[in-house]
C-alpha cells in the first residue's frame, strides 16, 4: 500500500528506501521487497494521489537513518505548555481549537469509568490544553512492570548515544521494517525527537522484535508531551502495561498478527456484509484485515486519528477493533448504495478513509464504535492467545520472506463436486483465522466412500474441526462448520446428546450464500428471555416424523452468569462452558445426524445419508436452508491439513 507523507523504515542495512516527489514510493532493497510479497501483504507497483489531508507535506528526514541536526534543542519542561501543544508541533498544521473550555477541570479523583466517559464524549477534544492534561494524567496511572524505564533514563542513555555530535548518523531499529513513520502535524525537530525516542527504546528493550505500531504512539505522544524524556517515559508505559487482560502495543511478530488475526474474527462476527464483500473480492482476505492498524492510524485525517487516541489510552487495543469494525461497517455501507463493483479492495478502503469526512464525523465513527457490542477484555485476549496458539503450532513466530503462512483455498488445486472453489474460499473465510491458516483436505464423499454414516463417522474421527457440504437432489446446496469431533458422540454411552460449541454455525451457498450463527452472538438479550430446562441428557431426537418428543428449549446459564459466559470463538477443550446443554450444536447416533436444536434441527440428515430434513431452530435461528425434507445428492466433509 502506497504511504504518502509518511516515511517507510527500512532495515539498517542495504541500499536506502526513499520517496520521489509525487510520494510513489521506490524499493531499492531486496529486503524490503521480500517482506512486502510475503507476510506483510503490502500493495505493489500502485501508484495513488497524495492524501487530502496531508497534502502541501513533503519528506524532511531520510527514513534509513536518524540524522541529528549539529545544534539539537532540548526541551526540558515538566509543565504543561500554555498552549497544551508542544514545541515539536508545526502550529500551522495542528487544528485549531476552540479553548474557551475550562482548561483546569481537575481531573485527578475522577474514576476510569467517569474518565473513559468523558474521553468518549470528547471532553478534552476541543482544548489542547486539556488533552495534554488527560494524557499525562492517564498514563501515569497505569500500571507497568516495575523496571520501565523512566525520564531519567532516557535522559543517561540518550546522553551516551547522542552526545557526540560528530556521529550525526543512527541506524533505526531493525525491529521497525516496515511500520509506518508518521510525521502527522510534527516539525522536523520533532521527527528527530520520535527517532531519538526510538533508538533509546530498542537500546533499552531487546524484547521488542517487531513493532509497527511503536512510531504512531511516540509521534501521537509527542505532539503533547513537553520534552523527549517525557514521552519517552509514557511510551515505554504503554508498552510495558500490565493490567489484566489488557495491552497497548503489540511488539513481537507472532503477537502483532494474532492481533491481526483477531480483527479477522471479530470483522467476521460483527460485520457479515462486508466481510462477505471482502472474501468475493479479494484474493487473501487475511492481507487486507492486516492493514487495519494502518486504516486507522495513516489513512484517517489528524483530528480523526487524535480522536481514536484519546479513547485508546483510556481503553487499550480493545477500542481500536471496535472504530476499525465501524469503518468496515460504513465502508460496506457506502460500496452497496453507490452500487459499486469493488476490484482493487485495498485501494477501495483507502480510498473510503480518505473520503471520510464525506460519510462520518469522528464524533459519529466513535458513537457507531461503541455501539458494537463486543465480548470482554479477557474473551478478547482469549481469542488471541488462541490466535497466537495456531501461529506457533504452523511455525510462525517471526517475519519470513517470500513465505506467505495464511493459507487460502487454492483455486487452482481444490476439487469438489458440490462447490466451486470460489464458493469454498467464501466459506473458508468464515471459519475462525486459526483453523483458516489450514488448506482444506477432503475426509469423506459420497461419490468415493459410499452413502453410510458409519462411513462417515470413520474417515471424521480424529479431526477437529469440519465442514459438512451438501447437495440436494434439486441442486440446492447447503452445510455447517462443526468445532468438535464426531468421536465426541461416544462420551455418551450411545444414547443422543448435544456436544460442540458456540463456534458451530450452518449456512446456505445456492441459491444464495448466507451463514447462521450460534443465535447467543447475534441477539444476547435472547439468553434473559429463554425459559431454561432442567439439566438433564435430552430424549431422543429422532421420532417416526423425525422431529423431538418434548420440547428442545435451550438451557442456558444462569442470569448472572451471562456476561461471563465463554467466546464462542474458544474450544470447549480450552474451556468449560456454563452448561454442558446450554446449546444443541451436534448430535449423533446410529440412526443419524443432527446439527442445531430447539424447536426443530437446522440439519436432520439419517444413517442412510439419502434423506434430510431442515427447519428452524433456536441453536442457531435459521429458516430452513433447503427445500425442508430433502434428498441427498452429494455429500462431502472436509478437514484441516496441518501441513
Amino acid at each position: 500500500m502506497l504511504k504518502v507523507g509518511l516515511n517507510y523504515i527500512s532495515p539498517a542495512v542495504g541500499p536506502t528506501t526513499n520517496l520521489d516527489t509525487t510520494g510513489t514510493r521506490t524499493r531499492a532493497n531486496s529486503v524490503m521487497d521480500d517482506l512486502e510479497e510475503g507476510v506483510l501483504g503490502a500493495t505493489q507497483g500502485k501508484i495513488s494521489p497524495k492524501r487530502p489531508h496531508l497534502q502541501g507535506q513533503t519528506e524532511t528526514t531520510n527514513p534509513l537513518i536518524l540524522e541529528i541536526p549539529p545544534e539539537t534543542e532540548t526541551w526540558v519542561n515538566d509543565a504543561i505548555s500554555c498552549t497544551g501543544i508542544s514545541e515539536f508541533v508545526d502550529h500551522n498544521k495542528i487544528p485549531k481549537l476552540d479553548e474557551q473550555q475550562d482548561a483546569h477541570e481537575p481531573l485527578i479523583g475522577k474514576s476510569t469509568k467517569e474518565l473513559k466517559k468523558l474521553a468518549r464524549e470528547g471532553h478534552w477534544a476541543r482544548s489542547h490544553v486539556l488533552r495534554a492534561q488527560a494524557y499525562q494524567h492517564i498514563i501515569q496511572d497505569i500500571p507497568c512492570r516495575l523496571m520501565t524505564p523512566d525520564a531519567p533514563v532516557y535522559r543517561d542513555v540518550a546522553g551516551k548515544l547522542f552526545e557526540n555530535q560528530s556521529e550525526n548518523f543512527h541506524p533505526l531499529p531493525e525491529f521497525l521494517a516496515g511500520s509506518l513513520m508518521p510525521e502527522y502535524c510534527l516539525t522536523t525537530e520533532g521527527v528527530t525527537a520520535m527517532k531519538k525516542i526510538l533508538i533509546c527504546i530498542a537500546n533499552m528493550s531487546p524484547d521488542i522484535t517487531y513493532c509497527p505500531l511503536l512510531p504512531v504512539v511516540v509521534a501521537l505522544l509527542l505532539h503533547y508531551n513537553q520534552e523527549e524524556a517525557q514521552c519517552f517515559e509514557n511510551t515505554c508505559r504503554l508498552l510495558y502495561c500490565n493490567a489484566s487482560h489488557t495491552s497497548y502495543i503489540d511488539y513481537s511478530f507472532l503477537s502483532h498478527k494474532a492481533s491481526c488475526m483477531t480483527f479477522g474474527d471479530l470483522a467476521n462476527k460483527h460485520c457479515p456484509a462486508a466481510h462477505r464483500l471482502l472474501a468475493s473480492s479479494a484474493d487473501n482476505i487475511f492481507e487486507v484485515y492486516s492493514e487495519w492498524l494502518v486504516w486507522l492510524f495513516d489513512d484517517l485525517p489528524f483530528d480523526y486519528v487524535i480522536r481514536i487516541f484519546d479513547v485508546y489510552l483510556l481503553e487499550g487495543q480493545k477500542v481500536l477493533y471496535r472504530i476499525a469494525l465501524a469503518l468496515l461497517k460504513q465502508y460496506q455501507v457506502s460500496v452497496s448504495s453507490k452500487g459499486l463493483d469493488v476490484a482493487d479492495v485495498k485501494g477501495s478502503l483507502q480510498a473510503f478513509m480518505w473520503e471520510i469526512r464525506e460519510h462520518m464525523t469522528a464524533e459519529k465513527l466513535l458513537e457507531k464504535a461503541f455501539g458494537i457490542r463486543l465480548f470482554s477484555r479477557k474473551e478478547i485476549w482469549l481469542l488471541q492467545m488462541a490466535n497466537r496458539k495456531a501461529l506457533v503450532e504452523k511455525g510462525v513466530t517471526m517475519v519470513q520472506h517470500r513465505q506467505s503462512f495464511h493459507l487460502t483455498v487454492n483455486t487452482l488445486n481444490f476439487t469438489s463436486a458440490i462447490v466451486t472453489a470460489q464458493e469454498m474460499r467464501i466459506v473458508w473465510s468464515w471459519i475462525p483465522e486459526r483453523f483458516s491458516l489450514f488448506s482444506p483436505v477432503l475426509l469423506f464423499s459420497t461419490s468415493e466412500d459410499g452413502y453410510s454414516l458409519k462411513r462417515l463417522y470413520s474417515c471424521c474421527e480424529g479431526y477437529e474441526p469440519t465442514v459438512l457440504l451438501l447437495k440436494t437432489t434439486v441442486g440446492e446446496v447447503c452445510g455447517a462448520f462443526l468445532s468438535s469431533d464426531w468421536s465426541e458422540r461416544k462420551k455418551s454411552g450411545g444414547g443422543s446428546s448435544f456436544f460442540g460449541t458456540g463456534e458451530c454455525f450452518v449456512f446456505t451457498v445456492r441459491p444464495e450464500m448466507e451463514r447462521y450463527e450460534w443465535v447467543f452472538i447475534k441477539k444476547p438479550e435472547q439468553a434473559k428471555a429463554m425459559p431454561r430446562s432442567p439439566r438433564q441428557r435430552s430424549p431422543s431426537p429422532f421420532s417416526p416424523e423425525g422431529r423431538t418428543t418434548t420440547s428442545n428449549h435451550l438451557t442456558v446459564p444462569k442470569l448472572d452468569m451471562i456476561k461471563y459466559r465463554l467466546s464462542p470463538f474458544l474450544a470447549t477443550r480450552h474451556f468449560k462452558l456454563p452448561s454442558k446443554t446450554a446449546s444443541m450444536f451436534m448430535s449423533g447416533t446410529r440412526e443419524g445426524i443432527i446439527i442445531g436444536g430447539g424447536g426443530g434441527q437446522a440439519l436432520f440428515i439419517d444413517a442412510d445419508l439419502h434423506h434430510g430434513r431442515t427447519e428452524h431452530c433456536e441453536t442457531f435461528d435459521n429458516p430452513p436452508l433447503c427445500q425442508e425434507n430433502f434428498q441427498v445428492q452429494l455429500l462431502e466433509v472436509w478437514g484441516f491439513q496441518n501441513s
